[in-house]
């Protein structure tokens, strides 16, 4: 497991090249949940999600070899943007795969920054298609089963303990892990009484399947929150979060949507699903805890289109 000094080295090394991104009271949230609300908004962050973080000190830790190999990563979406635009800021070359289910604006991000694309069936094969790139050469730059990058999403958890109030508690979605690891063991060194809330939707339970399982378990995503279908947690951030989070929290897809809704009435801001679903999930932890708690959220992604929100409100009927 990764250490705190971990954190404020990767802090050290992506300076300059990733935004401090703005943590803010929320009126409109805190008003909607009846209780104080403050939100990172990690969706302002380059390539609009925390996954810049991550790849940038991924990137910077290459040897020259390495660099020179180009590196190659799966991805259901952010983490492919995130590659893309940060190996092309550093001039390293990119292969990003990702299923097809992946949002079309995805691939056409990281097309556009320059990465080769390929395109998979589902999560599951796009794995193994990884896994054979990296075996004829190809640098691999694992969304969340690497130590540096899950050191790099930490630093998300050091801001946050910077530059927030009093919190109680605090709720991180989950893909495969590497960001609730990595805000996880930032927050315990700094805030250890708080509470940590990871957040699932139905049909992407990696986590969540793999706590009751007592290890990594794969599954088969159904969830349309693609940026959270990971098919199998690994070993590393299982790990982390068995030792330091509270519990893992399931939402349904329809309330994942209804959260971006929210998020955009309430707070004005343009999330994706992967950051919707945290505010039904809110309102469970408010259920379990009762009065008195001060939330964290943290606003993981901002890469959904118009089109998409339009189109999942028809379908859950949420207009």
């Amino acid at each position: 497991m990764i250490g705190f000094s971990d954190i404020e080295a990767a802090a050290e090394r992506i300076a300059g090249h990733v935004v401090r991104t703005p943590t803010v009271p929320s009126p409109g949230l805190s008003a909607l949940l009846g209780v104080p609300v403050t939100a990172k908004l990690e969706l302002l962050q380059r390539t609009g999600s925390f996954k810049a973080r991550g790849a940038t000190a991924k990137l910077l830790s290459l040897s020259g070899a390495e660099r020179a190999a180009g590196v190659v990563a799966v991805s259901g979406g952010n983490h492919g943007i995130a590659l893309a635009v940060m190996a092309a800021a550093l001039d390293v070359k990119a292969t990003v795969v990702m299923p097809r289910s992946a949002p079309a604006r995805s691939v056409e991000l990281a097309r556009d920054a320059g990465a080769s694309v390929r395109l998979t069936e589902d999560m599951g094969s796009a794995f193994a298609l990884v896994a054979r790139l990296r075996d004829e050469g190809l640098t691999l730059v694992h969304p969340f089963d690497d130590p540096i990058v899950i050191a790099g999403q930490g630093t998300v958890g050091l801001e946050f303990d910077q530059d927030a109030g009093e919190l109680t508690d605090v709720l991180v979605s989950i893909g495969g892990g590497g960001l609730i690891a990595g805000v996880a063991t930032a927050l315990r060194a700094r805030r250890p009484g708080l509470r940590i809330w990871g957040v699932e939707t139905e049909g992407a339970l990696s986590m969540h399947d793999a706590l009751e399982a007592g290890g990594p378990v794969p599954i088969t995503p159904t969830s349309i929150v693609t940026t959270l279908s990971a098919p199998e947690v690994s070993q590393l951030t299982y790990d982390h979060v068995a030792a330091l989070v509270d519990e893992v929290l399931v939402v349904p897809d329809r309330d994942a949507v209804r959260g971006c809704l929210d998020l955009a009435e309430r707070a004005k801001v343009w999330a994706e699903p992967a950051a919707g679903c945290l505010l039904p999930a809110a309102r469970q932890v408010l259920e379990k805890v009762g009065d008195g708690a001060r939330l964290g959220l943290v606003v993981c992604g901002g890469n959904t289109t118009a089109r998409e929100i339009a189109d999942w409100t028809d379908r859950f009927g949420l207009r």
